[in-house]
């Protein structure tokens, strides 16, 4: 019997070795290039998976062989970034008072342009309101085309506490960008960069005195249409070895071509986020990055910067909520300078396919 136990051991050390190598690779897939190899460049949404495959046999190594879970402890301690990125844990952190609210969030045409009245209020503008945000960045600003749908005259006559606005056009459609403030707006650009229905736009506002730079975006989506989303659901429910291979082939060149495109997005953001930091500039960069934190987008975008989620947030702040894809691709990173209290993804809200990530943000002297 001893031969044959220890064969078996040996088996699941060597599947266990594989999934060690496999969250490793997965973990540093966000340094692949998407534009020379995009379908590897998504490995990195397998992550969590294996993550979870590898704390499942250190938990089945404890019971029956401890050493052996040195394996996969050793693979996690190596991925430790990536883990910490994805799943962070902090400690509460009171924000002192002369913090602002951040409120970052893709309303998905408010949500599909419901009219906002005081007997039946618009949930997303609802929501807006109820936030007491000083600083709102919008995405998936859409508004309706006739007086039966949600106008931009109705948004802003339900934001009229915010009297410091812009909106920006993104894309060839109706799509837009906004942001809705207490502080002035001193300045406000569109970024240029290829996309048809994707885009980001450069503000400046004076904070309590201070010049803050925000860089609100919506970058490339993933091109997924709901057909494609039932796909993937049907493929978690009934994994059929040619409807997996079909479905994974349909599936991953969306998500490659996607990639390549919001690598060139990133990349032109990464740089003006460099030049910020080379003058010594307070800004902020939000949105919708349609990207997971283990991604090249993120990488490129989030280098040098503080993540408020990673820095005051807990979990895996979910902000994307359809059909099986539950990820965090919305963010809120900030300049050296500033620092991040009580940051979270507000799943309390389902009006659109994406939960508001928000904090309050504050410099690191009023620490």
């Amino acid at each position: 019997m001893k031969p044959i136990r220890r064969l078996i051991i040996s088996a699941i050390s060597g599947i266990n070795l594989l999934f060690a190598a496999l969250l490793a690779a997965s973990a540093f897939s966000p340094y692949i290039d998407p534009c020379k190899h995009p379908a590897l460049s998504c490995f990195g949404l397998a992550f969590p998976v294996f993550l979870l495959l590898n704390l499942l046999f250190i938990l089945f190594w404890f019971f029956l062989k401890k050493k052996h879970a040195l394996i996969s402890i050793a693979a996690i301690l190596i991925c430790g970034h990536s883990v910490r990125t994805y799943f962070p844990v902090n400690l509460h952190e009171e924000a002192p008072q002369e913090s602002f609210k951040l409120v970052s969030y893709n309303v998905m045409a408010f949500a599909n342009d419901i009219k906002h009245t005081k007997e039946s209020p618009n949930p997303v503008l609802a929501y807006l309101l109820e936030s007491d945000a000083d600083i709102l960045c919008i995405q998936e600003f859409i508004e309706g085309n006739d007086r039966h749908h949600l106008r931009k005259a109705d948004i802003n006559k339900a934001l009229k506490d915010y009297p410091y606005r812009t909106y920006h056009p993104v894309g060839t459609n109706t799509n837009g960008i906004a942001c809705y403030s207490r502080f002035p707006i001193l300045s406000q650009q569109a970024i240029p960069y290829e996309s048809l229905y994707n885009g980001s736009a450069m503000y400046q506002l004076d904070i309590n005195g201070d010049t803050v730079v925000i860089i609100n975006n919506h970058l490339e989506s993933n091109k997924l249409t709901f057909q494609d989303k039932e796909i993937y659901v049907d493929m978690l429910k009934a994994p059929q070895k040619e409807k997996v291979k079909e479905g994974t082939r349909l599936i991953l060149s969306k998500l490659a071509q996607a990639s390549a495109i919001r690598a060139r997005q990133a990349r032109i953001i990464s740089r003006l986020s460099d030049s910020l930091q080379h003058i010594g500039r307070t800004f902020i960069i939000c949105g919708d990055f349609n990207d997971t934190p283990v991604s090249y987008t993120y990488r490129k975008i989030s280098e040098g910067l503080n993540d408020a989620f990673v820095q005051s947030g807990n979990g895996m702040g979910i902000s994307y909520n359809q059909k099986g894809f539950y990820f965090r691709i919305d963010n809120i990173l900030l300049s050296k300078n500033l620092h991040a209290y009580g940051c979270k993804v507000d799943n309390r809200i389902k009006a659109s396919d994406h939960y508001p990530i928000l904090c309050r943000i504050a410099y690191h002297d009023h620490k």
